[in-house]
């Protein structure tokens, strides 16, 4: 999880894609924060892989940071969503890092 952490940190930091493993699947997340809930790490990511009826329906996923596996970054750069606010999704949770 060490180098899963590393990776997503630097992407939030630098706004680039990544591709991991999430339930066996191969997803490029754009992730936008990331979070600590209850003792445990979280990424709010947008699933680029996933189909939106309309652009304005597209919205962060909470991703806990153990069932990721095997993120790489891409040479791709993404823009923060509109809706995003540089805030926790919660109000106990913790907020460590965001775009």
């Amino acid at each position: 999880m060490q180098d899963t952490r590393i990776t997503l940190m630097e992407a939030i930091a630098r706004q680039q894609i990544v591709v991991t493993r999430y339930n066996g699947q191969k997803i490029r997340l754009a992730p936008h924060l990331l979070f600590e809930r209850h003792g445990d790490l979280f990424v709010g990511a947008l699933n680029l892989d996933k189909s939106w009826r309309e652009d304005h329906e597209r919205r962060l996923g909470q991703f806990k940071l153990s069932g990721l596996g095997a993120a790489e970054l891409l040479d791709e750069t993404f823009d923060p969503l509109p809706s995003f606010e540089h805030a926790a999704p919660r109000a106990d949770d913790t907020l460590l890092l965001a775009v």
